[in-house]
């Protein structure tokens, strides 16, 4: 049994797109061959390289590249790159470990393989990867700080193991200018618990492509919370592959785009074991012209994956005219023993029924549009489950909603 189910969305900007395939899945590209795009049935069915030269040069005819404005990735998806380590503040607790291997470490290609060009150029080019250890049952935690990584291009690969049984929490902040690509692998052992936390709070003129990809083994769980809120040109795509029975991956994103600011994440679940689960909710505010976001979100329910209980939803609040939202859900079933999958997508503007309530006990129109937003985004926030990381995260959206 297969069954793709296409985007059912509402509000005023929710999208399905007409150039998708019947499965809503897009398209792959010829490995070397010449022959160009050819249809995909299945999203597993994409390709993907290690090498640079097997991929087309990026187009906007590609469905991964349909939205990004090419003009600020060219470079990063061509060019040469600066692939010396990256200075950056390093903190650990517990047993966590932070240190840096040649690339044919065994630690690395171990979760996935790039399905576009610049996550393979990046991959191309790199000669050494930073690698987080967690490991034993005692929580342990590792925080990795980099900031202001100039605007020459830059490639870097980071590889984060949780080992066997262990538990532990992993933040990934990114501040200050870069034009940057990247592959960031997580590989969650069997019966391991990992938090990931990545921050997105770049400078304007910030350009930064990464790709992560997750392997979650045997009974073991991964929450991942991706934050976006500065840069010019952000785009984050994280691939979740359940390998292992009993495999559970939460997947939250909260972003906040700003006039002409670019924010863009494709996100992938692939169940490819029995009794696995999945939630994906994204959570996005927009406001000035220009502001634009793009959530595309495939879930994957392989013939093996019976059992499967998945979930995964995508809403955007639009502050001001001149903003755009375009969310894509699709669902792809090919066993018909599962125990739930679903989607929603909406993108819209304030709810009058929530304003006039606040605005009936006194409270002013624009505190009252404040505390809405506000509201909506805090549940993301909340999921990180890091007092202080959250903190820094409310004010950095007050400020926002302060320029609102």
């Amino acid at each position: 049994m297969s069954v793709s189910i296409t985007p059912t969305q509402s509000h005023q900007k929710s999208h399905q797109d007409p150039e998708l395939n019947h499965s809503g899945l897009g398209s792959r590209q010829n490995s070397a061959g010449g022959e160009g795009l050819v249809p995909v049935q299945s999203r597993a069915e994409r390709f993907s390289s290690v090498r640079v030269d097997d991929f087309e040069p990026v187009s906007n005819q590609d469905i991964q590249w349909k939205y990004t404005p090419l003009k600020a990735v060219a470079t990063l998806a061509d060019g040469p790159l600066d692939v010396s380590r990256i200075d950056a503040d390093v903190s650990t607790t517990g047993s966590a470990k932070v240190e840096w291997l040649d690339r044919d470490s065994a630690r690395m290609g171990r979760a996935g393989t790039p399905e576009d060009r610049a996550s393979a150029n990046a991959w191309t080019q790199v000669e050494q990867a930073q690698v987080i250890t967690i490991a034993g049952d005692e929580a342990s935690t590792a925080t990795v700080k980099r900031h202001d990584l100039a605007t020459q291009p830059r490639g870097a690969h980071t590889v984060i193991v949780a080992e066997p049984g262990s538990r532990g929490v992993v933040v990934l902040e990114n501040t200050g200018s870069a034009m940057l690509t990247e592959n960031v692998e997580i590989v969650v052992e069997d019966y391991a618990d990992l938090t990931v936390v990545s921050l997105q709070d770049w400078a304007p003129d910030g350009v930064h492509l990464a790709s992560h990809f997750t392997a979650i083994g045997r009974g073991a769980r991964l929450k991942q919370v991706i934050v976006t809120l500065g840069g010019a040109l952000i785009r984050v795509n994280p691939t979740a592959h359940l390998r292992g029975d009993g495999a559970d991956v939460e997947l939250y994103g909260l972003y906040f785009a700003d006039a002409g600011q670019y924010i863009e994440h494709q996100v992938f679940v692939n169940h490819d074991a029995p009794q696995t689960r999945s939630r994906v909710a994204y959570k996005g505010a927009l406001q000035g012209d220009g502001a634009h976001t793009v959530w595309v979100g495939d879930v994957l329910i392989g013939p093996k994956a019976t059992g499967t209980d998945t979930y995964e939803q995508n809403r955007n609040l639009l502050l001001t005219d001149g903003a755009r939202a375009d969310s894509i859900p699709n669902l792809e079933i090919e066993t018909g023993d599962i125990q739930g999958a679903g989607h929603a997508s909406t993108s819209g503007h304030f709810d009058d029924e929530q304003l006039f309530y606040l605005q009936a006990r006194g409270i002013p129109e624009e505190e009252a549009k404040r505390l809405v937003v506000h509201g909506f985004l805090t549940e993301i926030v909340q999921k990180i489950g890091i007092p202080e990381l959250e903190e820094r995260i409310e004010q950095a959206l007050e400020a926002e909603l302060a320029d609102a």
